[in-house]
């Protein structure tokens, strides 16, 4: 009756979600802790699958969220995909009975699921409270309206606990205007602490085992902190001296494995500028991290050094190319639909890979050093590697297949084996996309997702719900996964000041 693709049937993972384990009431009395959870359109258009989440409970789905799900159907997007999936899992589940849509039908964790049809409106009409309600919103063909007074409706009837699940800040207000709870979902939502204050740890140690970490390029901890696997740290001693490392398990501190800098055989050979930036080259540039999430502000250059380490393993044969996306959200107005191919289309999004790009591979090679370290030419006189008027150097990768342009919309469906895959602003991601993502990795292949957890233009996805903190929470630990947080602007002086004080 449900489909294979559901993640633990039912599995109590809303947080509010309890089961039916009896509560004192406050006469004394015990009662039932089940409640009544009656779902927003935008709950089951961020997660499909959220009716598998409320264990034990009583799922209320509204006829008019069919009804808004019906708009979205035909999406070639993953809005419209997510509209198709609640209506296949709802099909499958009353199975053509009419009566388990009204009664609701059982769920493997004990609960039911029904749909509530506008009838209850009508029984409500009777009732004192719907005459206040309806003195409050006078309008009830808004879709929103007629589900709080739906909620009202199962308020009444049940004496269980009944709460709006919405992920609309406003619905969440109104509901509570007129005496009802409202909860954001929060399933996929991580801890504030995960998303607010996210620089390294610093660990303290005495001199003796600094210089002992220094010579020996590792450390056992003596007191065993609360660290993942692949997390990196900053050791401090008494005098303030600072060293990056990489917890490798069981309280074991290695020392970060780096070049003296990324070559770049057509290029700018590139150095990190910061502890931060080290930690974040030792996990682009290890083979055995498939998996790298970076946050970071704007001008921390995480996507500099991304695309900097793709190159360098280009070259090095690590890689047989380079893919590049990032999602198709705007910031503020959009200039509509833009013209040409996939690759034109996409630069106007991509372009601060594209900028990353030209700055490490400039049309004019950077002059050579003589033995004295004096450069023999003038940056002007530089003869230059394509030629002039010729093509970017990073455009004839295009062409050549060694840098790939990826429209996450296509994504779906795809193996993508061997290649360095660079996700940048990955924070626009909902949760499934990001999954989608992870999943089309295929042996061999690294991806890097970077973004800033604090700078969201996707009206569906907040700083604790995004797809980049989903992917770092629920991948933490894993020995094929590491996470690097950004702190320090080297963008410049000015981006610096206003990344920190606007």
């Amino acid at each position: 009756m449900f489909s294979d693709e559901q993640p633990g049937l039912f599995q109590d993972t809303h947080r509010g979600a309890a089961s039916s384990r009896p509560e004192l009431s406050c006469n004394g009395q015990h009662r039932s802790a089940v409640k009544n959870y009656v779902l927003d359109t935008n709950v089951l258009l961020h997660d499909p699958h959220s009716v598998y989440r409320f264990a034990d409970n009583h799922v209320w789905i509204p006829i008019d969220v069919l009804c808004e799900l019906d708009k979205f159907k035909n999406e070639p997007t993953e809005r419209g995909a997510n509209a198709r999936a609640v209506h296949r899992f709802l099909t499958r589940c009353f199975n053509q009975n009419s009566r388990l849509v009204t009664r609701g039908a059982k769920t493997p964790g004990g609960g039911t699921i029904r749909i509530a049809v506008n009838e209850c409106i009508s029984a409500l009409r009777t009732s004192k409270g719907f005459r206040r309600f309806q003195q409050t919103f006078r309008d009830l063909d808004k879709p929103d309206h007629r589900i709080l007074a739906l909620c009202l409706y199962v308020k009444g009837k049940s004496p269980d606990r009944t709460i709006l699940v919405t992920k609309d800040l406003n619905m969440q207000l109104k509901a509570l205007s007129i005496g009802l709870e409202a909860q954001d979902y929060e399933n996929d939502k991580v801890e504030v602490k995960d998303v607010e204050g996210y620089g390294q740890k610093e660990i303290q140690v005495d001199a003796q085992d600094m210089q002992r970490f220094a010579s020996a390029r590792e450390l056992l901890l003596p007191r065993r902190p609360d660290l993942e696997v692949n997390e990196y740290v900053f050791l401090v001693d008494e005098g303030g001296k600072m060293l990056p490392a990489r917890h490798a398990g069981n309280g074991l501190c290695r020392k970060l494995s780096l070049p003296t800098a990324l070559t770049n055989p057509r290029g700018v050979h590139l150095k990190p500028l910061n502890l931060g930036q080290q930690c974040l080259l030792d996990a682009l540039l290890d083979p055995d991290i498939s998996l790298v999430t970076c946050y970071g502000q704007a001008g921390t250059g995480k996507t500099l050094l991304a695309v900097a380490a793709g190159l360098h393993l280009y070259w090095s044969h690590a890689f047989s190319g380079i893919t590049v996306s990032r999602p198709v959200v705007a910031m503020g107005d959009t200039l509509g639909f833009l013209p040409g191919a996939l690759d034109e289309k996409m630069k106007p999004w991509l372009q601060s890979i594209y900028d990353a790009f030209e700055l490490l591979l400039p049309t004019q090679p950077p002059p050579e050093p003589d033995r004295k370290g004096r450069k023999n030419k003038p940056a002007e006189m530089a003869a230059p590697i394509f030629g002039n008027g010729g093509p970017k150097p990073y455009e004839q990768l295009i062409e050549q297949g060694c840098v790939e342009i990826e429209a996450l919309c296509y994504i779906r469906g795809r193996s993508i084996p061997n290649r360095y895959f660079v996700l940048d602003e990955a924070q626009q991601l909902t949760p499934l996309e990001a999954k989608t993502v992870v999943t089309r990795m295929s042996k061999g292949s690294k991806l890097v997702l970077a973004g800033d957890p604090a700078q969201i233009d996707n009206p569906y996805v907040d700083s604790r719900s995004n797809g980049l903190v989903y992917t770092r929470n629920r991948l933490k630990g894993q020995t094929v996964t590491a996470h690097v947080c950004l702190t320090k602007g080297e963008r410049s002086a000015l981006a610096e000041i206003g990344a920190n004080l606007m």
